[in-house]
């Protein structure tokens, strides 16, 4: 079979690609990192079109976003919104043309509108249904990063630990996330491809561990990795999900599991980052 990762050099996109390539299927990568001619914002881009047309399935991954420090100083800027708007409408446009199966790369985060990175990928959520694709949402997927300015926080954690031996926090610790490792998501991924047509294209399939922990016990679990690490929360409150709760559908769990526990993966993540 034949997929498209569009964000392929990204944390979920990468282990995608090396996890489906693994199974003994065919894989185009497309992302910016790979040169200019795969800039999704590019207006009808022909590599673009190239790549759909030899496609069976197409992974819409590709946004411009990073962790919670890129969306607060990012989200609200002209150039963030133009980004975003631009990849969507040329993605959805080919995927219209060439009638492609297809799943959208959304967010839990999709609800909470006072938020630009939410409202943006809601608007996807409604070209995907009105294009018979698949909506999955992903809480806190993590893995090896090396773009320091859009680090999430478990790798951003882990690079200050390994260098500083001191874990400077943006907030106080206290909220809680659900994280799940770029393996598990891989994984889950593939199978709802090949579930495809079979799916409820309306039900909510959320991508996450189930389980949640604070941003203090994370900081805690990766200073327990390199003795001596400091831990230091400041007196700020999360100001990019703010008090805003959410609760995982629990759809997805009659087609796949997690099976990576956080401190295992975290550990997997140091390993990697090596």
């Amino acid at each position: 079979m034949n997929y498209l990762v569009l964000g392929s050099a990204g944390q979920i996109g990468s282990p995608l690609c090396n996890y489906l390539r693994s199974q003994g299927h065919n894989v185009f990568g497309f992302d910016i990192l790979n040169g200019e001619n795969e800039d999704l914002r590019i207006h009808r881009n022909s590599v673009l079109s190239k790549r759909m047309s030899a496609a069976d399935f197409v992974f819409f991954l590709a946004f411009d976003v990073g962790g919670s420090r890129y969306l607060e100083h990012h989200q609200k800027t002209y150039e963030f919104l133009h980004n975003n708007v631009s990849i969507m409408e040329n993605v959805f446009h080919e995927l219209n043309i060439h009638k492609t199966p297809f799943i959208f790369a959304s967010s839990q985060m999709s609800n909470m509108t006072y938020s630009p990175y939410g409202t943006a990928k809601a608007i996807g959520e409604k070209y995907t249904d009105a294009l018979g694709g698949l909506t999955v949402k992903f809480w806190n997927v993590y893995a090896p990063e090396h773009n320091e300015d859009k680090a999430h926080v478990i790798t951003d954690f882990i690079q200050k630990a390994k260098e500083n031996k001191r874990i400077d926090m943006l907030t106080d610790g206290t909220e809680v996330r659900q994280f799940l490792h770029g393996d598990d998501c891989s994984k889950c991924l593939y199978t709802l491809s090949e579930q495809f047509d079979k799916l409820d294209k309306q039900s909510e399939y959320h991508i996450t561990s189930f389980e949640w922990i604070s941003i203090q016990k994370i900081a805690q679990i990766i200073a327990g990795q390199f003795p001596g690490t400091e831990i230091v929360p400041t007196k700020q409150k999360d100001g990019v999900q703010r008090d805003k709760r959410n609760e995982p559908d629990p759809s997805i769990l009659r087609y796949w599991q997690p099976e990576i526990g956080i401190k295992e993966g975290i550990v997997k993540i140091i390993e990697e980052m090596k």
